[in-house]
């Protein structure tokens, strides 16, 4: 087989891992990130184009032989990268993992995930939704429901979207903020009000070209900012795979009652999919129930999936790109995977960047991935709120999470800061 000259477009820690599972590829030649972070410049060549400067990227692709093109974020995927490819001559022969913008409405918009799910008879909580005008009919919606309240920003909003509020005065309050004023800009224009599912959440994904797909590791993220699930969400502080308490039967569930229905459903609808699917899920009593979708690989739940992909990436995306992923044979390393994700102070408030990262190289038990780093001076400087995300492997989850907060210890920058408690709820 040809070896491949890939582009990868992101600059995060999902981006930094899987540059690094790229690299391990013999199919690979040459590998270009954009643009990249302080990390990534390990396993190829970093590239100063933004994902969504899609002229930019048209030029380098055509210029270095591109042969694949992998999208780590949501945004070009939402802002229509992959079309921006099929409707041009010179690169519509270029395969593209990530869906066009008519899947990518997925994570897009909240409202139309849900009314996607109800259209296929995909479990998730009952809900409706609201704009500026329908304010009033909004307070009054929640007013029949039990708390807590999840109100969800229709838009992309960085992963910050979604509030959960303990009493109707709060939710009434953060739907005010959302539709009356624009808490989110663009993203709350329309908001949907959910049911509340009680239950433990966890992360799905699949890779699919449509019709055939391949289940990948699941993983449990860890949104809030402070120990025990406190404080504001967040990208992600942490994640965990396997899942304990998502067994065999409970995984089996998720396949035939999310997964495959999601596939058939974009079939039946005549959307086009080539590229990863992420299931948010909610195990209530032993269930599935889908919280949202995301159209690429979570993070920081790819620092934690990746590295127990045994078989080549590489060849995944390949076998996506040419139709023939029914061909490939997952290979999982059996290990518990813990990342622990070391952010700025005051993240996801205000944060300062430029700080130096000290500790880097003392590390050597565990994987680094950079989420939120670039280089100033030949020093590696904070340019995030997550900034290091540590993976360990091990046999049983509390000697891989032990090992992450003694690798995380080991790593310093101004302000610093992470959580110790990532994985106890599982132990």
């Amino acid at each position: 087989m040809t070896k491949q000259n890939l582009l990868l477009i992101g600059s995060g820690g999902r981006e930094h891992a899987i540059a690094w599972k790229l690299s391990q590829s013999p199919l690979l030649n040459q590998l270009f990130i954009a643009p990249g972070n302080a990390g990534t410049s390990d396993f190829g060549s970093n590239v100063p184009v933004s994902g969504n400067d899609f002229e930019g990227i048209k030029q380098f692709v055509l210029q270095n032989q591109v042969n694949l093109v992998v999208v780590g974020p949501e945004e070009p995927l939402v802002r229509g990268i992959h079309d921006f490819f099929l409707t041009d001559d010179l690169l519509k022969n270029i395969p593209v993992i990530g869906p066009q913008k008519a899947g990518a409405e997925l994570e897009g918009s909240k409202d139309f995930a849900k009314q996607f799910m109800i259209r296929h008879g995909i479990p998730t909580g009952a809900y409706q939704t609201f704009t500026k005008e329908t304010l009033s009919k909004g307070i009054d919606f929640l007013q029949t429901l039990n708390a807590p309240y999840v109100i969800k920003a229709d838009g992309l909003a960085a992963g910050k979207g979604v509030v959960i509020c303990k009493t109707i005065a709060e939710a009434e309050a953060e739907l005010t903020e959302m539709l009356a004023h624009e808490k989110f800009g663009k993203a709350s224009e329309m908001v949907v009000i959910e049911e509340f599912l009680d239950g433990i959440e966890l992360s799905a994904f699949a890779i699919t070209n449509g019709r055939e797909y391949l289940v990948l590791p699941e993983a449990k993220d860890y949104k809030r900012i402070g120990e025990g699930d406190t404080g504001p969400n967040t990208g992600g502080m942490g994640s965990i795979s396997p899942v304990p308490f998502a067994g065999k039967d409970f995984m089996q569930k998720v396949e035939e009652r999310v997964i495959k229905p999601t596939v058939e459903g974009l079939q039946k609808d005549g959307i086009p999919y080539q590229g990863f699917l992420f299931f948010g899920l909610m195990n209530v009593k032993g269930d599935p129930f889908v919280i949202e979708y995301n159209v690429r690989l979570g993070d920081p739940e790819t620092e934690s999936i990746l590295p127990r992909i045994k078989s080549d990436l590489l060849e995944i995306f390949l076998a996506t790109a040419n139709g023939t992923l029914s061909e490939i044979k997952l290979d999982i390393d059996e290990r518990t995977a813990a990342c622990v994700m070391i952010v700025s102070g005051g993240y996801p408030g205000e944060y300062a960047k430029g700080k130096v990262i000290s500790g880097l190289e003392s590390v050597t038990k565990s994987l680094v991935f950079h989420a939120g780093t670039s280089t100033q001076e030949n020093r590696v400087v904070s340019s995030g709120g997550r900034v290091i995300a540590i993976t360990s492997l091990a046999a049983d989850l509390k000697t891989a999470v032990d090992l992450s907060l003694q690798s995380a210890s080991q790593i310093r920058f101004e302000n610093s800061y992470f959580r110790n408690d990532i994985g106890k709820d599982l132990m």
